[in-house]
């Protein structure tokens, strides 16, 4: 069975390490990750850092929200590993020779991050490999403002009625919604962690899965091969 679906570590390789950490990118990196996705927020001092939610209390041993912290005292936090929060600079150091695919989702759903978009697009102007993506479709359109040819694509958590003629009227390339949706386009699922269901859809053919257990699921898509 030739299996066209893309495995992305979700956040890097939160089953093991810290999740959006530096030390699990770099193992998605050496360990066979086809795709990396993480989420980009923007400090007070205008710099992107690499961390899912908006606040940093979560995930990290401070409080308070990344727009308003500069990044001294974003650095100052620590994530259950020791590690500090990193920049989007560092990640995509990490990154320099990584051949997979790189999801950048650019985190403007809750805040609005003014100046995000150029300055993260300026960063990442030598990977080629990143594709985009944003619950906010404005983002998405604000980033295709600047290169028409960036590979965007809109993050949903609902049916889409009709999503080629979404994409096509927002010049997008592909939906990652949560659920399936039936139609032919690109479509890759979030965030599918149990096998039976990571079977399906791979069976279905759809474009690329984010788990946070990207190792078990590579198993589960060499399992599915041999056994065509």
């Amino acid at each position: 069975m030739d299996i066209k679906t893309k495995i992305f570590g979700h956040r890097g390789y939160p089953k093991k390490f810290a999740e959006n950490s530096l030390e699990g990118f770099a193992y998605c990196v050496k360990n066979g990750a086809e795709g990396i996705e993480f989420d980009v927020h923007l400090t007070k001092d205008q710099v992107p850092v690499v961390i899912h939610d908006e606040k940093v209390d979560r995930t990290t041993d401070q409080k308070g929200l990344i727009k308003d912290m500069t990044l001294a005292q974003v650095k100052a936090c620590h994530l259950q590993n020791g590690e500090s929060i990193p920049t989007l600079t560092e990640v995509l150091a990490i990154l320099k020779t990584y051949p997979g695919l790189i999801n950048l989702e650019f985190k403007t759903d809750k805040q609005a991050y003014p100046g995000l978009v150029e300055k993260v697009l300026y960063l990442a102007q030598d990977f080629p490999q990143i594709i985009y993506s944003s619950f906010n479709l404005e983002t998405l359109r604000q980033a295709l403002a600047f290169d028409a040819t960036l590979d965007c694509n809109y993050l949903v958590d609902f049916e889409v009625e009709n999503p080629q003629k979404l994409l096509q009227e927002n010049r997008l390339k592909g939906l990652h919604p949560h659920l399936w949706h039936d139609f032919s386009g690109v479509q890759r699922i979030w965030t599918i962690d149990d096998e039976l269901l990571a079977q399906k859809l791979m069976q279905k053919g759809v474009s690329g899965l984010f788990t946070n257990d990207f190792e078990k699921m590579n198993r589960l898509k060499e399992r599915m091969k041999a056994d065509a």
